[in-house]
């Protein structure tokens, strides 16, 4: 059994340094005895540090990581990428078509259709971020990602997901000033109002994203290498640290886990408050606007469920987190523009008006 260099007191590692009194310098490659002078006196304790700091760094021994997927099984790999190569064509289609729709149809420039191609974008970066690999590692013999791609897929996961919560939420208070204050709604949610929020969101996304992942970069990765996904997720990644991460799991279920539960109940509340105010003023309007909510709570409950289940918990590996990931990455981005499109009057309608337009 090995002890970490981490583990000696401070005096051992002193002496543990000065074992061997010779190291290759990075710029020359030569040979160089290091001063035993150099190290007494009240800058040793400092040198004995950076030692330290550099040989944790150099602990991060892995270059990359293998990937279970979904299955080993290669029928089943066969029939993943077909039934996947199929949810991510039709969800490139689907949004890309909702953000050129309401580009060009001007009666649909509004603040909920203005979301609306926000979250059509964010779906299509989302799934790119994911599903691409997925694809290629269903053929590969090998499911690997080397560890700066690893990083970059964490970073862009976050990124895209985190904003979307705050987007769905942003598009659940539109929706109540629409429904419960409709004669102040241009004034409230004023195109100035909806590009700052539009900002907020972006920017606070990014932010999450940037916290979760300089977190998980720091630590050690010197021995395990096996990531139990098909993509690489924060939770999954920190169980492969070869140092003690209960700190940072805290951190991540106060972060992720805190955003999702907080932006879930403010969600509900307000399609709560919404219905309240439907319930005595059936009308064809009302019913139209009942509609819209309804596909709203949808896709809130599908990506959120995702969240709250993942991110609010230890990373401790369940059977369900494959099915749970695959509606999360694949499914959800799939259903927003069917949810939007056949369940919304003014999409199909502009839809229509779209082709017939190309048609000509």
């Amino acid at each position: 059994m090995h002890t970490r260099f981490s583990d000696y007191p401070t005096s051992r590692k002193f002496f543990l340094l000065l074992e061997d009194n010779f190291h290759y310098t990075q710029t020359t490659g030569q040979k160089t005895q290091v001063s035993l002078e150099g190290l007494r006196g009240s800058e040793s304790t400092q040198k004995i540090k950076r030692m330290e700091k550099a040989v944790l760094i150099n602990q991060t021994s892995v270059m990359s990581f293998r990937l279970t997927g979904l299955s080993a099984n290669p029928l089943v790999q066969m029939a993943v990428f077909f039934i996947f190569l199929i949810f991510y064509v039709l969800t490139l289609v689907g949004n890309i078509l909702i953000v050129i729709t309401i580009i060009y149809d001007h009666r649909l420039h509004t603040p909920m259709y203005f979301f609306l191609s926000n979250l059509s974008f964010i779906d299509v970066c989302h799934s790119t971020v994911t599903v691409p690999k997925m694809l290629s590692d269903t053929l590969a013999e090998e499911k690997l990602i080397a560890f700066d791609a690893c990083v970059v897929q964490m970073f862009f996961l976050h990124l895209f997901a985190c904003t979307e919560i705050f987007l769905l939420t942003v598009m659940a208070y539109d929706r109540y000033v629409a429904i419960c204050k409709p004669l102040q709604y241009m004034t409230i949610m004023s195109w100035k109002v909806c590009m700052v929020l539009a900002a907020a969101l972006w920017t606070g996304g990014t932010i999450h994203s940037i916290s979760l992942t300089s977190l998980t970069i720091k630590l050690p990765y010197c021995g395990p290498d096996e990531i139990d996904n098909f993509f690489c997720d924060v939770p999954q990644v920190i169980k492969l640290a070869c140092t003690d991460t209960h700190i940072i799991e805290i951190l991540i279920v106060s972060n992720s886990g805190l955003i999702s539960v907080v932006c879930f109940v403010v969600l509900v509340v307000s399609y709560a408050v919404i219905l309240v105010s439907l319930r005595q003023q059936i009308s064809d309007g009302k019913r139209k606007a009942l509609s819209t909510c309804a596909a709203h709570l949808t896709v809130v409950t599908l990506f959120l469920g995702h969240c709250i289940f993942i991110y609010s918990r230890p990373s401790t590996s369940l059977p369900e987190d494959k099915v749970v990931s695959v509606f999360f990455t694949a499914v959800t981005p799939l259903l927003n523009p069917i949810i939007y499109t056949l369940r919304n009057e003014d999409m199909k309608s502009a839809l229509n008006k779209l082709i017939r337009r190309r048609e000509k």
